[in-house]
């Protein structure tokens, strides 16, 4: 038990959030650098890898690594948001421990979005599609991948789970839940919201390549904006209308070659 007043434990608790997180966001980052720097370093393979159990997983493992360091900053503002309310008349231990379960659920969440984005992988490298660095080499599919993540900017569905995202206070109040497993839930659930806002921007990956940690960083800081911008909503609109320009531009250019 603690003697700390209720306004010293939230600065406390928010301290070690924020610290964790942090701590989470840079160990994915270093491991992500030193990934793109082994794989820059070595000389173009004439056979690609093959696709075994160990193969596969290594990639899930990057995947997810990835997913981490490109989504745990959006979702801080939630997690504090979480921790804060978690306080009310929880026992000092549990508000941390439950913040912690509903990270774990939404990473859980990009977890499971992974195991999609490797098989893509595994689908598009099988198909002899994709470059060493994970790029693809065909106009028409890198194109392709830019309309589709166009137009999906403007649907409903990303409206909805981007509002969803932009405004998580509601979700919150309406869906709590107050056990241990509940708050793994409440993070499992945001997370699903997000892949649905989300998903099709990760999928631009695979037109700048998977370890250009360049578009890596970009995509990054625009869901960020995407989420926490007063206008971020105006900005995800716009930008799909900016991918679809350079869609058609790019069908044009590769019809002409």
């Amino acid at each position: 038990m603690t003697d700390l007043p209720l306004a010293a434990l939230l600065r406390r608790d928010k301290f070690i959030v924020l610290g964790s997180m942090s701590g989470i966001v840079l160990l994915s980052w270093v491991y992500l650098v030193w990934m793109a720097k082994a794989m820059s370093s070595m000389s173009v393979p004439t056979v690609m890898p093959e696709w075994t159990t160990g193969y596969f997983l290594m990639m899930l493992s990057m995947w997810v690594i990835m997913m981490i360091g490109m989504m745990l900053p959006s979702v801080t503002p939630v997690v504090l948001i979480f921790a804060r309310v978690s306080m009310g008349s929880q026992t000092p231990y549990r508000p941390i421990l439950r913040t912690y379960l509903f990270a774990l659920g939404y990473l859980l969440a990009w977890a499971l979005f992974s195991i999609a984005a490797t098989a893509l992988q595994w689908g598009l490298d099988s198909t002899l599609l994709l470059s060493s660095q994970m790029q693809t080499l065909s106009p028409f599919l890198g194109a392709g991948i830019l309309l589709m993540a166009g137009i999906y900017q403007w649907t409903p569905i990303k409206n909805a789970c981007l509002e969803h995202c932009r405004g998580p206070v509601d979700y919150l109040s309406t869906h709590w839940r107050t056990s241990l497993s509940g708050a793994l839930r409440m993070g499992l659930e945001h997370g699903l919201f997000c892949i649905g806002c989300c998903w099709v921007l990760m999928t631009l990956l695979f037109v700048g390549g998977v370890m250009n940690l360049l578009v890596v960083a970009l995509i990054t800081v625009f869901v960020l904006i995407e989420k926490i911008s007063p206008k971020g909503d105006v900005i995800g609109r716009w930008s799909g209308s900016v991918l679809i320009i350079f869609a058609v531009i790019w069908i044009s250019w590769a019809l002409n070659q």
